[in-house]
């Protein structure tokens, strides 16, 4: 998008807007406009940025996001320590905390392997996760269903296995509400192989 028509720091921002994941250059333009209307939200959301890259960090144990260190996950009296979930990023630990299923702790990767965009199990939290599986008795893989998701779940399982823990696997399968018309045969094939019985 032309931003010679805008005066720079605007241009800046805008620019600055559409880096952001999901949001496009028309997108970008809307909300800074929309910003510099509301200049108390704006005020507000440049504090809760600057405040969040001051204060969040990673947890010394589990590599999730935590402003306390370690994390109230971690320090939790009534988590299962025995159980350990291990997911790709700290969003996912939100969306598995919401079901309030899962009882044990986790670990988060921050990332996948992926030969293609040059990232090995060296750029991940492998390491870390290595020296955290004292007491452990079970892992649960909670990868994404993609290549990436699936290599890197097979690849800790070859480390795990030999450690005699048990290694499982979130199911895969048909959505609530979705449609085997519109399934593709690999989706419909892990509803199949993750059936039980009611």
């Amino acid at each position: 998008m032309d931003f010679l028509n805008y005066p720079e720091p605007l241009a800046d921002l805008i620019t600055g807007l559409s880096r952001l994941p999901g949001i496009g250059p028309k997108t970008a333009g809307r909300l800074a406009f929309y910003l510099l209307q509301q200049p108390q939200v704006a005020e507000n959301l440049a504090e809760a940025m600057i405040r969040a890259q001051r204060e969040i960090r990673q947890c010394s144990l589990c590599c999730n996001y935590t402003d306390h260190d370690p994390c109230p996950i971690c320090t939790g009296e009534k988590r299962e320590r025995t159980l350990l979930c291990i997911v790709e990023q700290p969003r996912d630990v939100v969306s598995l905390e919401k079901t309030r299923e899962f009882k044990g702790l986790y670990h988060v990767l921050h990332g996948v392997i992926s030969p293609l965009e040059g990232v090995g199990p060296e750029q991940l939290t492998i390491s870390k996760l290595l020296g955290r599986l004292e007491g452990v008795q079970e892992v649960v893989m909670a990868m994404n269903p993609t290549v990436e998701g699936e290599a890197t779940a097979l690849y800790l399982s070859r480390l795990l296995k030999p450690l005699g823990i048990k290694v499982t696997r979130i199911a895969h399968g048909l959505p609530v509400g979705g449609d085997l018309e519109y399934a593709d045969e690999i989706t419909i094939a892990r509803a199949l192989e993750g059936r039980r019985q009611i």
